[in-house]
């Protein structure tokens, strides 16, 4: 008989197993346009961390109440909802994320692994299975870009989260601050992250 996996192996697929960038390449829009700098990817996975969350959270407690017909379009307003929260808690109180993230925020509405996870988890499963699977997620998501922001940050301008630690006229790999850098360190990183993962396992 298959065994059902716990609260634990639920929370680390998200981290390892399936991490929605360098396992299963979900969200690559922010992924690859907001992660010139490891600020910006932890700024964006954050906030998809939080609407994540907050979508699982209310899919899972309202999924008996939404008929099917339009279970789809009633998770595309949670989700915006509290994307709409996210983008105005930014802009007045982070404004340089703000800004630095621009058309990205209203963009976390259509984000793949949001909706996918509240269709495919959280209308299935209790809250607490849904609140540990978002956290798994979320976490390896922020986790994901994160790496990846600081990587380019680190190769393509000597620095890590604005703090320089080279010299302003040294030589930096100015391509992986660049659009075509990003397709650059994503490959190289999923492929360690998966080699990686693959002996731990």
């Amino acid at each position: 008989m298959k065994q059902t996996p716990g609260p634990k192996e639920n929370f680390l697929k998200g981290i390892i197993k399936e991490n929605p960038v360098f396992v299963m390449l979900l969200g690559m829009c922010p992924t690859l346009g907001v992660t010139s700098s490891a600020y910006n990817g932890l700024g964006m996975g954050v906030a998809t961390l939080f609407v994540l969350l907050m979508s699982n959270v209310v899919v899972s407690l309202i999924k008996t109440q939404i008929p099917a017909k339009v279970r789809i379009p009633a998770f595309i307003v949670v989700i915006a909802s509290f994307v709409t929260i996210v983008e105005m808690v930014l802009e007045a109180f982070i404004p340089f994320l703000y800004e630095q993230l621009g058309i990205f925020i209203p963009l976390i509405v259509v984000n793949c692994l949001i909706l996918g996870r509240a269709e495919a988890f959280a209308s299935k499963n209790n809250l607490p299975a849904s609140v540990i699977d978002a956290l798994g997620m979320g976490i390896g998501f922020t986790l994901a870009l994160t790496v990846l922001g600081a990587t380019r940050e680190v190769l393509g301008n000597g620095s890590l989260f604005g703090f320089r630690f080279v010299p302003e006229d040294a030589n930096t790999f100015i391509l992986f601050i660049l659009p075509p850098g990003a397709f650059i360190a994503l490959s190289y990183l999923a492929i360690a992250f998966n080699r990686l993962t693959r002996k731990v396992a």
